[in-house]
């Protein structure tokens, strides 16, 4: 009997190391970094003229939300939308902060904190290439994500945005019908709210704002 007990402890004692040896580890998803720019090997892309992701741009995704995931040091996240040149401007300029929100948007409905991605529309304003050859002007409608901020310190001297431009987002629906209590009317348009804005500490209403449909 002792030794019968004695056996079963040892093959007790073991089956956790064999369901262990038995199972593959999941490979760690590995970053690679240029400056403090997150670099995908394979790009976010979008419907032509709209601000609908493909669902190509999937694996980048996943892999900007895996790295958001593993550093925790980053607290802020630059979102940054490039286009060529074909087109007006005012109107590159509007497409780029409505992509900006689309993909910040998918990353706050994949268990990012809102608070920590900063989308932004640059329009045709930093092309990478030249715009004449249709190579150049592939590589200008980019999708990029840059670290802005570390442990609530902004990097690098440069503002939140970048230089870009956050898009402006209808606020939600209670926020307009508080305001048209306060005034004693019902306002003519809807009030407008900047994602971004110079300091973190103001961002807290991107929570609400991120999930605005």
């Amino acid at each position: 009997m002792k030794r019968f007990v004695l056996l079963l402890t040892a093959i007790l004692a073991l089956l956790p190391i064999t369901a262990t040896l038995g199972q593959e580890a999941s490979p760690a998803p590995e970053f690679k970094l240029e400056g403090n720019e997150l670099k995908l090997s394979s790009p976010v892309t979008f419907k032509t003229g709209s601000d609908q992701l493909t669902a190509e741009s999937t694996p980048a995704l996943e892999h900007v939300a895996a790295y958001l995931k593993a550093k925790r040091a980053i607290t802020v996240l630059r979102v940054e939308v490039h286009s060529d040149n074909d087109g007006d401007p005012a109107a590159l300029q509007t497409l780029t902060e409505k992509r900006s929100l689309t993909v910040a948007r998918w990353l706050v409905d994949h268990g990012t904190d809102c608070k920590r991605v900063l989308p932004t529309g640059f329009g045709a304003t930093k092309p990478v290439a030249e715009n004449s050859t249709l190579e150049g002007k592939a590589k200008n409608r980019r999708v990029s994500f840059i670290n802005a901020a570390l442990l609530g310190r902004v990097i690098g001297g440069m503002p939140l945005d970048g230089g870009g431009i956050p898009p402006a987002i209808p606020a939600p629906v209670e926020w307009k019908q508080r305001r048209a209590n306060d005034l004693g009317r019902v306002p003519k348009s809807p009030r407008r709210l900047w994602w971004g804005a110079a300091r973190p500490d103001e961002r807290g209403a991107t929570c609400v704002a991120a999930r605005v449909a």
